[in-house]
């Protein structure tokens, strides 16, 4: 471990972050509000401490490979911490430091759980940076740093392994790691952009559909009105926002070689992407099914079920209405649908489509093995031998994800008093990053004590770092090295 390389990387992801702070202040600005200094404020204390890790680093020394994993839950949890200036300071949310991290950890990983209520009545600019807070999360700031900090001494390539989503970690889309960010970061801003014109095509305000954009492409849910997408009650809407959720859970790489080579076959080929449509049409019609066999449900029963089916299953979070109230197995089914969520490469949450894609052909495997003993069955993806590393690995992933969900749902119960349901949900929506829960926490979080706000933080962070990056820090082999 490189202590100096470890702040000094630390320190310049925090100055890169800085400037996330400058933009509401713009908005305040334009909007003739009074939160200008909250925002100047927390953009130099956060310029400050970055410059302050900077410079305790000296020397020009590259990050060996397992030193990205410490620098990436630092990055997260710094960025999550210093994010929560803004919402600690500024008078009309005035949170506590446990409720403004939460709520600003939640945008960096993409989560949206929220503990802030009135939405509707909070400054433009407090609502836009709670936005901006999920796009930058979205892709990852260490994707967006692997361009950069090359320059500044501090090689990209351990960052974006231990960062990108997936049980395979080295497929790089260009030879050059830092060409790999800027595609993807072309892809990610060119996604927004399109989004943004088609809301305020279908009928937001200007500042709404940047906003919404913002959510949508990162799959994290935040919302400028309490009442979520369901505050403009527009099919036009809805159907914009179902696309772009579908379309920001596949894999981002695929996007960057349709554009590349100008053909969407690469679509079609991949058997993730056929799982992923596949399960989001089967979640859809199963939940159509449910809502009509109820008619005091939900008066438009297609239309709900379809856009909570896409929304909860990627792990947008997205609401058109309060589907913990619907009825039968509807709510449950949807969050265990988030557990999957989408493919891995892309802003999506939940263990990736390809991991369940992977445990189904094992499961498979061994079923046939218990009809043939002597047979010898392969395990293959497009028609490619997948490595027996890849598939222990995969295994556990999904050993570590189950045994940990446990242990965070009997913390939760015994820390807030909360029944099984509430805490299944909220712990499922925290590790998913999907955001919205069930029971008591249905509505938004703000009434979940200290204790369990930074339970689901912890489970916020292990969902959008994939569980082992964190979970190496605390072998004592990890701080041996």
């Amino acid at each position: 471990m490189r202590l100096p390389v470890i702040l000094r990387t630390t320190g310049a992801l925090l100055v890169l972050f800085s400037p996330t702070m400058l933009l509401p202040a713009l908005v305040a600005w334009g909007y003739g509000e009074p939160t200008i200094p909250t925002f100047t404020t927390a953009f130099g204390i956060t310029l400050t401490g970055g410059i302050a890790l900077w410079m305790s680093g000296r020397g020009r020394i590259s990050a060996r490979e397992g030193d990205g994993f410490l620098i990436t839950v630092l990055a997260y949890v710094g960025l999550g911490l210093c994010g929560a200036v803004p919402f600690m300071l500024d008078d009309s949310t005035r949170l506590s430091f446990t409720d403004a991290a939460f709520e600003s950890l939640s945008g960096i990983t993409t989560t949206g759980a929220t503990v802030l209520t009135g939405l509707d009545g909070l400054p433009k600019s407090i609502l836009f940076y709670r936005q901006f807070l999920q796009w930058v999360g979205g892709m990852g700031i260490i994707v967006l740093a692997v361009a950069i900090l090359p320059m500044l001494g501090v090689g990209g390539m351990q960052l974006y392994r231990a960062e990108s989503p997936g049980p395979v970690k080295d497929n790089k889309l260009t030879p050059r790691i830092t060409q790999t960010a800027k595609a993807l970061w072309l892809v990610y801003l060119g996604l927004t952009v399109a989004c943004a014109l088609a809301y305020w095509i279908a009928g937001m305000s200007l500042f709404d559909a940047i906003c919404h954009s913002f959510s949508t492409v990162a799959i994290g849910g935040f919302s400028t009105h309490d009442a979520s997408i369901g505050h403009f009650d527009s099919a036009a809407i809805e159907g914009v926002a179902i696309a772009f959720m579908v379309f920001s859970g596949i894999n981002f790489a695929l996007h960057f070689t349709a554009w590349k080579r100008r053909t969407l076959a690469g679509y079609s080929r991949d058997r993730e992407v056929r799982l992923y449509l596949g399960v989001l049409a089967g979640m859809a019609l199963i939940t159509w099914g449910l809502l009509a066999r109820d008619p005091h449900a939900t008066e438009s029963p297609f239309r709900d079920g379809l856009f909570q089916a896409v929304s909860i299953t990627t792990t947008t979070g997205f609401a058109t209405t309060n589907f913990s109230l619907w009825p039968s197995v509807t709510p449950m089914l949807l969050m265990l649908g988030a557990f999957a969520g989408g493919c891995a490469g892309s802003t999506a949450g939940g263990m990736k489509m390809i991991r369940v894609l992977l445990i189904y052909r094992q499961c498979v495997r061994e079923l046939r093995r218990l009809i043939h003993p002597l047979g010898v069955f392969p395990l293959k993806l497009a028609g490619e031998k997948v490595p027996a590393r890849v598939a222990d690995a995969v295994w556990g992933f999904f050993m570590a994800y189950v045994m940990i969900f446990i242990i965070l749902v009997c913390l939760v119960m015994a820390a807030g008093n909360f029944d099984f349901l509430t805490a299944f949900s909220a712990v499922g929506a925290c590790l998913n990053n999907l955001g919205p829960g069930l029971g008591d926490v249905a509505a938004n979080y703000a009434q979940a004590p200290a204790a369990v706000a930074w339970l689901l933080m912890l489970s916020m962070v292990l969902g959008r770092l994939e569980i082992f990056t964190l979970l190496v820090l605390f072998t004592r082999s990890f701080w041996r090295r």
